[in-house]
């Protein structure tokens, strides 16, 4: 069951007809997956002022043990994806920040990461036919460490600006994250029917950095890594909720006219570090602007 090739519908929203508009008038829909989650504390804040939120998760529970208000407990892998249609059918945007996390053992991961990769297709395919415009999913830094291994080493200097680099992992957890990443590109290249447009965001350190805690080797390396990862609450609601909102994410020149963005978040460098190269700050700003 769920298993058939994935094609759009056709519903009440057209392509690109949805409005980001003025105080007022109705709140967009934004579906939140994961919303029990640490990330999701972060930005359901400024998403409640901003969206009509319908809110999912495993648990209604945060991980302190406190009731996170208006999460329905439902799980993203289920056989029959009408179970999950309601839930998607009318919304706007999808946020997507549910996974399963990572076991001691490494076969278990295996398995765990493969939930995580049906899991993203299932919130795709789903986005995909009830005409949901944007997917916005929370990718990792892990999507591409192991070219960090590399720079570590000095055996590159840098990771060069060029479509011909794709992110490389040395574990399941990143291979997951680099997987759905792929993933989204196939729905965002129209071939399913329609484009789905989807950001996919590589988040490194969302969570204060305490230097005591992060003592390393001659050169610091585990502090330096975790700062050059930061990122402030106010900083990841305000990129994802330009992530939702931001009118055209067509990127003719990394993604030769795809609606699809994956980048990953590096403060030390002032930049953040796309899916195959390096994206400039600059440059993002021309899109998520």
């Amino acid at each position: 069951m769920g298993r058939e090739k994935p094609t759009a519908r056709v519903t009440r929203r057209s392509e690109h007809q949805y409005r980001w508009g003025p105080p007022g008038m109705a709140k967009p829909r934004v579906l939140v997956t994961g919303a029990a989650g640490y990330v999701a504390s972060q930005l359901l804040p400024t998403f409640h002022k901003r969206y009509d939120c319908t809110l999912i998760d495993v648990t209604t529970t945060d991980r302190d043990g406190h009731e996170v208000p208006s999460v329905q407990r439902q799980s993203l892998l289920v056989d029959d994806l009408d179970e999950l249609r309601p839930l998607f059918t009318g919304c706007d945007a999808v946020v997507h920040l549910a996974f399963v996390r990572r076991t001691e053992d490494r076969h278990e991961q295996f398995e765990g990461e493969m939930d995580n990769i049906r899991m993203a297709y299932n919130v795709l395919r789903l986005s995909l036919e009830e005409n949901i415009n944007r997917v916005v999913i929370a990718s990792s830094n892990h999507a591409a460490d192991f070219y960090e291994h590399l720079l570590r080493s000095r055996e590159m200097d840098m990771l060069q600006a060029t479509n011909n680099i794709r992110p490389l992992s040395d574990n399941y957890y990143g291979w997951a994250k680099e997987s759905y990443e792929h993933l989204g590109f196939v729905f965002a290249t129209g071939t399913l029917g329609r484009k789905l447009e989807n950001v996919h965001i590589r988040i490194g350190a969302p969570r204060p950095l305490d230097a005591a805690m992060l003592e390393g080797d001659r050169e610091d390396f585990p502090y330096r890594r975790n700062l050059g990862a930061y990122i402030s609450p106010r900083d990841l609601t305000q990129l994802m909720v330009k992530s939702i909102e931001t009118a055209n994410i067509d990127n003719e020149w990394e993604c030769h006219g795809k609606s699809f963005m994956a980048f990953q978040i590096t403060h030390v460098r002032f930049g953040v570090l796309k899916t195959l190269g390096v994206l400039s700050v600059m440059r993002l700003r021309m899109i998520l602007r």
